[in-house]
């Protein structure tokens, strides 16, 4: 068994037993290893001490059930491994700089920390060989984008520390709110053609620590709107990842960030330069009927 093989098993006890007490023992005796090097291994691959990162997934259940139960605070709190309502609410607020109770009433959404797929780190695939692990089906090919495509809708700022590492970092997922900005906005926006829509972060004028990003809805190349911005996709060589998770939740969160930290490590192992953007792109017309929907990830492919 790699070690990476050991920490995973882990990986899946904890979450199989999220609201229960585990001793470390009990985990390094899993991954058959002394609890010393146990917890200097898992620190190493998961990015967070044993118990943080158990804490870290409580919280990011805990959040589930806060949006969709009416559960009161201190059920929640207790049903997922927090001894008290007070105790929760720290670790809460610590994580997310607002209290349970204050995101209940909201309706943003947050990144969470999510359950890390090791196999990814270690995992090189080829050109049109697709890849399946821990529920995710990803497939990577060089695409020649002969003209440009553009888009309209809205854009904003992100802080960088809110999202990266993806899948790590806490907070409100400002991305998200982006969206939002663009689905309220749909009906005035004009020129909209059925098709792609695209999510975006790119080089450009920000605030310090920030990037622009941009959510929008492909349109003619002549659309030009003063309430609105266009951004537009420009001809050229490009890796795509296409991608797909059981439900469009799903996508857009867990299998989004997965994909996201392998396409970097995949682009660095081939020697590929990161370019100026990064897309995300899907479609008007999602299976998610078929018992599936997929997204696409757009980078240039940039050679050294």
């Amino acid at each position: 068994m790699h070690a990476w093989e050991a920490i995973q098993k882990t990986l899946e006890m904890v979450e199989n037993r999220i609201c229960e007490e585990i001793p470390i023992e009990e985990l390094a005796d899993a991954a058959a290893l002394s609890v010393f090097y146990y917890q200097r291994l898992f620190s190493r691959l998961v990015k967070k001490p044993v118990r943080e990162y158990i804490k870290m997934r409580r919280l990011a259940r805990a959040c589930d059930a806060l949006r969709n139960t009416s559960a009161r605070i201190l059920d929640i709190a207790l049903g997922h491994g927090f001894g008290s309502h007070e105790v929760f609410t720290k670790a809460f607020k610590e994580a997310y700089s607002m209290t349970p109770t204050e995101y209940r009433e909201s309706d943003v959404r947050l990144n969470n920390f999510e359950k890390p797929d090791l196999l990814l780190n270690y995992t090189m695939i080829d050109i049109g060989v697709p890849l399946i692990s821990d529920g995710l089906v990803l497939e990577i090919n060089r695409v020649t984008l002969d003209a440009p495509i553009t888009f309209i809708g809205v854009d904003g700022y992100v802080a960088i520390d809110g999202i990266f590492p993806h899948g790590e970092a806490t907070g409100i997922d400002e991305p998200g709110e982006i969206w939002r900005n663009f689905h309220e906005s749909l009906s005035k926006i004009p020129g909209i053609i059925p098709g792609r829509r695209i999510g975006v972060g790119y080089h450009g004028n920000a605030p310090e620590g920030c990037f622009p990003y941009f959510a929008g809805a492909e349109t003619d190349p002549e659309t030009t709107s003063e309430n609105f911005k266009t951004w537009t996709l420009p001809a050229a060589e490009y890796i795509v990842c296409r991608f797909e998770a059981e439900d469009f939740e799903t996508l857009v969160s867990t299998a989004l960030y997965k994909v996201f930290n392998y396409m970097r490590m995949w682009q660095n192992k081939k020697g590929l330069k990161h370019g100026s953007f990064g897309a995300e792109i899907y479609y008007d017309q999602l299976e998610e009927e078929q018992g599936y929907v997929y997204m696409e990830t757009w980078a240039l492919w940039l050679e050294s």
